[in-house]
């Protein structure tokens, strides 16, 4: 409950504590304190059993803490029903980059695989364009190169 409040914060409450109550009606403020917050906290209890009694046998094993967005989407990912895990471990982000390189390019995938036939592919090294060359009249088949810019 209070795990932000550090040494110097706690040493400064007990002080005000002190000065604002006075060190023999202390005691008395912390009880009350006290069994304000177990009163609070059993009446929570009581709402959360309650509510889960409207609800029904269905639910169970619901928990209050699944409302919370973060916790309901780990749990959901972390369910083994869904399968989720073996499509995570069968996902190689790297490969299907380069697949999708290779077919902007209009490479195809055999030619990525071995390095050597990769720098052999461009004809001007690095992936650069040489704009002192003349471009290559495009065949009747051939579409012409798709440029990001245009769009």
């Amino acid at each position: 409950m209070f795990n932000d409040i550090g040494p110097l914060e706690l040493v400064t409450i007990i002080v005000l504590a002190v000065l604002v109550f006075g060190p023999d009606k202390l005691p008395k403020v912390i009880q009350d304190v006290m069994r304000t917050i177990r009163k609070i906290r059993e009446f929570s209890e009581s709402a959360k059993q309650d509510i889960r009694n409207e609800l029904g046998p269905e639910f169970k094993d619901f928990e209050f803490e699944d409302l919370n967005p973060k916790a309901f989407i780990r749990k959901q990912l972390d369910n083994d029903d869904l399968g989720l895990k073996e499509i995570r471990n069968g996902f190689d982000l790297k490969k299907e980059m380069a697949e999708v390189t290779d077919a902007v390019h209009g490479r195809d995938g055999s030619a990525s695989s071995s390095p050597s036939s990769s720098t052999s592919s461009s004809p001007s090294g690095g992936g650069r364009v040489d704009m002192t060359k003349k471009p290559e009249t495009p065949g009747d088949d051939d579409r012409p190169p798709f440029d990001a810019d245009a769009t």
